[in-house]
């Protein structure tokens, strides 16, 4: 009789936004518990921890260093949810203490992007290979409800008859970000190029890989990329800005874009050309975070958009109250006619790569998001940069490993 593995242990870096999403996410996935916490400000430590709690997820406790939480006796595995600039540091604190018999730990999730260059994002899977730590790259997209039902579909469905698909469209945007860090290019490692293409490149290099198929049976031949500064290096809004984060983001001064786009050409192992269209945005006034997602074959279409929910409300001026985000994620009103989005962790992915993670870890399976796609997601950015700053088509095989988009210089 096959023995049960026993529940995951989990233990968090950051607390964040992005570990809170996590911690809703964590509600509808079995066999894991959350252990122990760490961030730098003992506030945010101490409030998830307290949450973890309330949601019946731990016993939870909030660790006042790096070095306690990987060397703690009740963690497994690590899921770095920190800001962009600690992640190579948490990594390099990991491994020393693996190698060295500190940790007891033997697997790590990393959110994207995997480093801010791609020397970063190689030296992140140096680390975890040489610890020989299992590893996986929470891309949350592609764990989508409709993109993991829509992909099914075509491929079974309309692929077998018609053709493969050759052409996958991603965009996502939203009115900015809500910390300071992501607005700073040095930390955060550029502006939305960064920030968020590295989701619709990946989305659309999934959906056009054959299920079962390992993401190196399609190769990117170029890249074409391009960026604007349309909103937020204007004067009132970069005044905006530089007002709510206390000085800490000048934009006028140290400009990062907030519009990017890319064109990136990949070929099949029969020799396909295939394309992935997508982009990104910091500019977008809507009702909030807005993914469209498309993918288009010989004879046949899929299309998705996050905002074109079945549930919906509408609220009148005469109904007031705070502001918040309790319909969706980026939400930019309180009245009108606002769509709902019902389960964000569910419709964006999260649940599906947290169960997915879980799963591969406890069984020992290779998920199907490592960190070698991370590095190959840091190489196309950091090749879309190169593109935006030279006006040219980039080729696969250019040298990218001491490229530093002109944002983080």
């Amino acid at each position: 009789m096959m023995q049960t593995p026993p529940p995951l242990r989990i233990g968090f870096v950051g607390a964040g936004f992005i570990a809170h999403f996590h911690l809703k996410s964590f509600l509808s996935v079995r066999n894991a518990v959350i252990t122990g916490v760490f961030s730098p400000t003992p506030r945010k430590r101490q409030a998830l921890a307290d949450a973890v709690n309330a949601a019946e997820l731990g016993p939870c406790r909030p660790h006042d260093s790096l070095e306690s939480l990987v060397g703690a006796d009740d963690v497994d595995a690590l899921w770095i949810l920190s800001p962009n600039d600690t992640r190579l540091d948490v990594m390099r604190t990991l491994e020393q203490a693996v190698k060295a018999g500190r940790s007891k730990i033997r697997a790590v999730a990393c959110e994207k992007p995997l480093g801010r260059t791609l020397a970063e994002a190689r030296e992140v899977l140096a680390l975890a290979t040489s610890a020989g730590l299992a590893h996986g790259y929470l891309e949350n997209q592609v764990f989508s409800t409709a993109v993991e039902r829509g992909k099914e579909i075509i491929w079974r469905r309309a692929a077998p008859t018609g053709g493969r698909p050759y052409l996958a469209r991603a965009a996502e945007e939203h009115s900015g970000p809500h910390e300071a860090w992501f607005w700073q290019g040095k930390l955060q490692g550029g502006g939305v190029m960064s920030d968020m293409m590295c989701h619709s490149v990946e989305v659309g290099r999934f959906l056009l890989t054959a299920p079962g198929a390992p993401r190196a049976s399609l190769t990117v031949k170029s890249v074409q990329g391009s960026v604007g500064h349309l909103k937020w290096t204007q004067p009132r809004y970069a005044e905006r800005l530089a007002n709510t984060y206390g000085g800490a983001v000048q934009m006028r001064a140290h400009p990062v874009e907030d519009f990017a786009r890319a064109t990136i050409t990949l070929e099949d192992a029969d020799g396909a050309e295939l394309i992935v269209e997508a982009s990104t945005s910091w500019a977008y006034v809507g009702p909030g975070l807005r993914i469209d997602l498309a993918l288009l074959g010989p004879e046949y279409a899929m299309e998705f958009s996050s905002l074109n929910s079945g549930l919906k409300v509408f609220l009148s001026r005469e109904i007031t109250g705070g502001e918040g985000e309790d319909l969706v994620e980026k939400q930019n009103a309180e009245q009108g006619q606002m769509p709902i989005i019902e389960d964000e962790a569910g419709v964006y992915g999260y649940i599906g790569e947290n169960r997915h993670m879980v799963d591969c870890f406890r069984h020992g399976r290779t998920p199907i998001e490592t960190f070698e796609d991370g590095v190959e997601v840091v190489r196309m950015v950091m090749a879309l940069y190169k593109s935006a700053e030279t006006g040219r088509t980039v080729m696969a095989d250019e040298d990218l490993d001491t490229y530093v988009p002109v944002p983080a210089r």
